[in-house]
């Protein structure tokens, strides 16, 4: 009995100090401290243990669980831009959609969310409380606080809410880092609208790409293509896939929920699962947190993500992809563009050099360099090791912003040697530039960049900033390609392709 009164009041002790010390160390406002800083000084007496070797979760849970809180959110009926049915569309694009199809916007939803501070910082997914008119948070002692948008990120699908509240349970983070295969883990959260729900399993892969958020971001916004008719600029898709995979159960209600290893240390945010069914089959996906403290910072301090870029287009290697471009590496990224201006080229990366490590890691597949590059901040520096000519190389790599980056798009994309119009059609076209086509995922394409009144495209409804990718059935790159295509009609019937605001399209114009 004395040996546990001891430790009663040593843990008390460690936790009086650790609470002492985060309230000494807070700055005015919470912001300049990161949030791995903050839990530093929270768990500063925890003494780290390796979750692999812990088979009870009894602990982990009772710890973790306070802390995951149940988030709900409302919708205007008329809500035109919410894409779907419910906020769950990442899991419903994934499954197939479950038979539901495109419905109005929902009149409520509800979702995970796991608590960072003491004083309110919530992380959940984007896709939880994107577009929604009001969110609330119902914490473990069943308050029910409104919540505000901090930050929110689709190419991530992290947010940062907030809540008006203090002294509230804190999740410890961990290291998804050190994740191995086969770890045991656990899944917290508020799956079909269950009260708080605790599963078990392992992590069965890491840097898993599913290619769901670049799904859903294929087609740019509306309001995407104004800004690419007023500057020239067209966002590319900069979406980060390098989930940790886990046969933990995971439901709709599960988004935004804590993965965290068997020590109760959080590991990654419940994101998506695949399933042809809408339910758990096996397969769910998390957010290394590795990557969400970073993205989480820059929303606390900048309310939007500071995102460094290489300035590279790449293709993964394996066998099929080295077979198709005639190289005999099969691991590693080959660079097919370098971005004028960008801290790659000043590098002298070089199209048709191979990527073999970030950091000194090796990298194998995109993930492995979209979520490390993902953590960095304009401004910072990476080693890169290619291949080139048989030879290992390295150079270190200046991260531009998204800014600087995107400047040298737009004479890319708007630069026209011949600006020819072309009179049967009755427009004007540009070649698209390397990152459009990526954002498009096609091969070739031109951009139209000026339209004639009472003309062809004109009459059709076609507008400028639409990428036009084959007419006749021929691939256009240049105004010349779009001249030679136009006399290879069929039974007088000129038949255009290409992709929009709405998707793919195809005219026949007689």
């Amino acid at each position: 009995m004395k040996r546990i009164g001891i430790m009663v009041v040593a843990a008390f002790i460690g936790g009086a100090a650790a609470i002492g010390g985060y309230k000494l160390l807070e700055p005015k406002g919470g912001d300049a401290l990161s949030f791995q800083e903050q839990q530093n000084v929270l768990f500063a007496s925890n003494p780290k243990v390796a979750s692999t070797g812990a088979v009870d979760f009894v602990e982990a849970a009772a710890s973790v669980s306070p802390a995951v809180v149940h988030i709900k959110t409302s919708y205007t009926g008329n809500s035109s831009n919410q894409r779907g049915g419910s906020p769950f569309d990442m899991f419903e694009d994934f499954f197939g959609g479950g038979g539901r199809g495109m419905q109005r916007a929902p009149r409520a939803a509800s979702g995970s969310g796991v608590i960072l501070t003491p004083d309110g910082y919530i992380v959940t997914n984007n896709h939880v409380v994107d577009k929604a008119d009001k969110i609330e948070v119902i914490l473990s002692d069943r308050r029910k606080v409104s919540a505000k948008v901090i930050g929110k990120d689709p190419n991530t699908d992290l947010a940062l809410i907030k809540v008006e509240a203090t002294n509230l349970p804190v999740v410890k983070m961990g290291n998804s880092d050190n994740v191995q295969i086969g770890e045991w883990v656990l899944a917290v959260g508020f799956p079909l609208d269950l009260q708080t729900t605790v599963t078990a399993g392992i992590i069965s892969a890491k840097a898993r790409s599913i290619g769901i958020l670049g799904r859903s971001q294929q087609q740019p916004t509306e309001e995407e293509y104004e800004e690419y008719q007023r500057t020239g600029k067209m966002p590319t898709n900069n979406s980060i896939e390098s989930y940790i995979q886990t046969d933990a159960a995971i439901n709709p209600g599960n988004s935004g929920g804590a993965l965290v290893n068997a020590n109760g240390e959080l590991i990654g945010i419940n994101a998506a699962i695949a399933s042809q069914t809408g339910t758990n089959v096996g397969y769910g996906f998390a957010i290394p947190v590795n990557l969400a403290k970073k993205i989480l910072d820059d929303f606390r301090k900048y309310g939007a993500v500071k995102r460094g870029y290489i300035g590279v287009t790449f293709a993964a290697l394996d066998a099929d992809e080295a077979e198709k471009l005639k190289i005999d590496d099969i691991t590693g990224l080959y660079v097919t563009d370098v971005v004028p201006g960008s801290g790659a080229e000043a590098a002298g990366l070089r199209k048709g050099d191979i990527i073999k490590k970030v950091g000194g890691a090796t990298i194998y597949d995109s993930p492995d360099l979209q979520e490390k590059i993902g953590r960095m901040s304009p401004g910072d520096k990476v080693q890169l090791t290619y291949l080139r000519d048989g030879q290992l190389k390295n150079t270190n790599v200046t991260l531009k912003g998204e800014n600087s980056v995107a400047s040298t798009l737009k004479p890319a994309v708007a630069k026209n040697t011949n600006k020819a119009t072309i009179d049967k059609l009755g427009a004007s076209f540009a070649p698209a530039s390397a990152q459009l086509k990526t954002r498009y995922r096609v091969q070739n394409g031109v951009v139209v960049t000026g339209i004639e009144q009472g003309k062809l495209f004109d009459s059709w409804e076609i507008p400028k900033g639409v990428l036009i990718t084959s007419i006749n059935g021929k691939p256009v790159n240049s105004s010349k390609d779009v001249e030679d295509a136009l006399p290879a009609t069929r039974n007088g019937m000129t038949r255009i392709s290409g992709v929009g605001p709405e998707g793919a399209f195809t005219f026949n114009i007689n």
